[in-house]
């Protein structure tokens, strides 16, 4: 299957309010760096642009492992319906 590039991750505003706010108070907490305003939201775009398409792929691999178990647990389950035949 051909790979196509990721698109922009986009967020609705609230959920990008709540993280800019949560880089900024991070960045001050732990760096004592203050980021906030558009700052924060460029830091945001920033981290989503560089980070975003990892975290989307091991999102998808975690996906793809718990359905695999699912259905293997699925067919397991079928098996254990069957019932003996007579020879």
């Amino acid at each position: 299957m051909a790979k196509s590039a990721l698109p922009r991750i986009e967020l609705a505003k609230p959920a990008r309010e709540v993280l800019a706010r949560s880089l900024s108070d991070y960045l001050k907490t732990e760096l004592d760096v203050e980021v906030s305003g558009f700052d924060a939201h460029f830091l945001l775009d920033f981290v989503l642009e560089r980070l975003g398409p990892y975290i989307y792929n091991q999102a998808l691999y975690d996906a793809q492992a718990l359905i695999s178990a699912k259905l293997e647990a699925l067919g397991d389950a079928v098996l254990d319906l069957e019932k003996p035949a007579k020879v």
